[in-house]
């Protein structure tokens, strides 16, 4: 779990330092879901 939670927090860093506007935030934190959703089957 704790494996689950540092890639999640890389995959976040990254998303936070890619996007420029409120809008591409908003479609990293999707993505970053999706990864952790995917991750969790």
């Amino acid at each position: 779990m704790k494996k689950l939670f540092a890639i999640a927090l890389a995959i976040s860093a990254i998303a936070l330092t890619g996007c420029n506007t409120v809008a591409g935030f908003g479609k990293d934190i999707q993505k970053v879901g999706q990864k952790m959703e995917g991750a969790g089957k």
